[in-house]
């Protein structure tokens, strides 16, 4: 049977065969430890459950609205008036989703034909670019300075013809490096979509995790004209598997996307929406317990990446730590890694060239799980 041309461009997802590489040396009896992925191993909330559970045998099994029901679009609301000081329109500028990866996709279907261009960071979720060339447009990468905590390069952002760019993609905190950018950062962007007629779309799944000043684009001045900001559950409430996400913004862009979406699934089941309004309305220690878990992690994730004699910032946020490999090829080191000591890091170019260099440890597992990493990597 002949594919689609589109497959051409578009490749199985790395962390896709990487985790069906593992699971074939663990079913060889090979004890591989993880330490690649970004999919958090805590609970979510005792609350978040118990609402599931008592909710879940009421007369709650048929289709739901497309735009998610009214009281998950309202705690939406809440939580980024609470959080970000960003005043959302709950009844048409809040689309709930599937996750923001499924975003990603209805945005660029709603936004791109083919030959547009897409300004995509240099280094930055790999879904950016599969997305883009799947819907047959070209992504355009733009330079992250590295000696100046991997600021776009303004220069080159200027320099661009913008007669068939359609698109910027940015991310703060940023993935991989944990950069957590700056307000200046973020209206400098606003600015740049405003005078070249761009749509601007910040990806933010990682603003509370090991960052004191969560912050939002939407609050932004004149953001609301240009862009749009995606968001989940998934890294902030440790629900990556109930696939919960949203997108806002500016009422008539959202409004675009939902006409892709409403052609694409029949609505989120609706006890995980009335779920997901407990997490939204939790108290803000939830945070800081959170924090302190990942505060400890990444201890003891530095101490594997000085084993490996490499370097990193402080101060990241996200789930990871970005390191810089200083002699080896990274690719050397990740295979040692997995074939001699049954440790698995991400090797950093699956994020972009400029990764070539880099390592990202996740802070997705238990402390013991790094200490006997650090057990092996101290064998001979």
């Amino acid at each position: 049977m002949q594919t689609a041309d589109r497959l051409g461009q578009v490749q199985e997802y790395y962390f896709s065969k990487k985790l069906r590489e593992i699971a074939a040396l663990r079913a060889a009896g090979k004890p591989v430890l993880n330490l690649g992925i970004g999919s958090p191993d805590l609970s979510p909330p005792q609350e978040v459950i118990d609402e599931l559970l008592s909710v879940a045998p009421g007369d709650v099994h048929q289709y739901q609205s497309y735009q998610g029901i009214p009281e998950l679009r309202s705690a939406i609301a809440g939580f980024y008036q609470r959080h970000y000081g960003v005043r959302l329109d709950e009844k048409s500028g809040i689309l709930p989703l599937m996750g923001s990866k499924e975003g990603i996709t209805h945005i660029s279907l709603a936004f791109l034909n083919k030959g547009d261009q897409v300004l995509i960071p240099e280094l930055g979720y790999p879904t950016y670019t599969s997305v883009t060339k799947m819907v047959e447009a070209v992504p355009v990468y733009f330079p992250l300075k590295e000696k100046l905590s991997w600021e776009p390069d303004w220069d080159f952002l200027e320099a661009q013809d913008y007669s068939r760019i359609k698109l910027i993609w940015i991310n703060y905190p940023h993935m991989p490096t944990g950069v957590k950018g700056s307000r200046e950062i973020m209206a400098r962007f606003v600015k740049l979509a405003k005078e070249k007629n761009v749509l601007l779309v910040n990806d933010n799944p990682y603003s509370f995790i090991l960052n004191d000043q969560p912050a939002s684009l939407l609050a932004i001045p004149g953001a609301e004209e240009v862009a749009l900001e995606l968001n989940s559950l998934s890294k902030t409430f440790n629900m990556a598997g109930w696939r919960i996400g949203w997108l806002c913004g500016n009422p008539e862009l959202v409004s675009q996307v939902l006409r892709i979406k409403s052609n694409m699934d029949s609505g989120m089941f609706k006890p995980l929406q009335l779920a997901a309004v407990k997490a939204l309305n939790l108290e803000a220690d939830w945070f800081e317990q959170l924090n302190e878990v990942y505060r400890h992690r990444r201890k003891l994730a530095c101490e594997i990446l000085e084993k490996l004699g490499c370097t990193w910032e402080d101060e990241q946020s996200g789930l990871f730590v970005w390191a810089r490999v200083k002699q080896q090829h990274v690719d050397e080191l990740v295979d040692w890694l997995l074939y001699e000591k049954d440790l698995f890091i991400t090797p950093g170019h699956i994020f972009g060239e400029r990764g070539q260099q880099y390592l990202r440890i996740s802070l997705c597992v238990n402390e013991d799980m790094y200490r006997e990493a650090l057990k092996r990597l101290e064998q001979a």
